[in-house]
């Protein structure tokens, strides 16, 4: 590495009032530094965007407002098969043309993801469901019905 002979600090040395930077507030006003904020990032400071700041300029995206995105609170086939074996063999499970009815939007949930494996004939009343959570409910003999998912 090239070592820098002239330092800035070598400036600063003595006990003069200025400091080796002249008579008239030369090293004092934002022209030292290039201009005030963003001064310059189009100019001449547009090697210090270029690497350190690249997405400083252009357009980046919209985000909606949080409160009208719909919060994704997910379950699994497979879990919504053991929930209702256990309602099942409890009593509690409502059961429709010999099919277990659930109801994910009672237990919390609003959307049926395809992970594990039915086992049982279900009818699954939800918001949203994947088409492999789909496919593996009406494989074991059950069916989906999708209401609306308006909160």
């Amino acid at each position: 590495m090239v070592v820098r002979r002239r330092k800035k600090s070598r400036k600063l040395r003595g006990a003069t009032r200025t400091h080796g930077y002249g008579r008239i507030g030369q090293h004092r006003k934002s022209g030292s530094k290039g201009g005030f904020g963003a001064a310059g990032m189009h100019k001449h400071m547009w090697t210090w965007v270029v690497k350190y700041a690249p997405t400083w300029f252009g357009k980046h995206g919209f985000n909606r407002p949080p409160e009208i995105v719909a919060k994704i609170n997910a379950v699994n086939v497979g879990v919504l098969d053991e929930i209702a074996l256990k309602m099942k063999n409890e009593g509690t499970a409502l059961i429709e043309n010999g099919k277990i009815v659930v109801d994910v939007t009672k237990l919390g949930f609003n959307k049926v993801l395809g992970r594990g494996k039915v086992t049982q004939p279900l009818k699954v009343i939800t918001p949203w469901i994947s088409e492999k959570a789909k496919e593996k409910i009406e494989k074991a003999g059950g069916e989906v019905v999708v209401i609306s998912s308006e909160s």
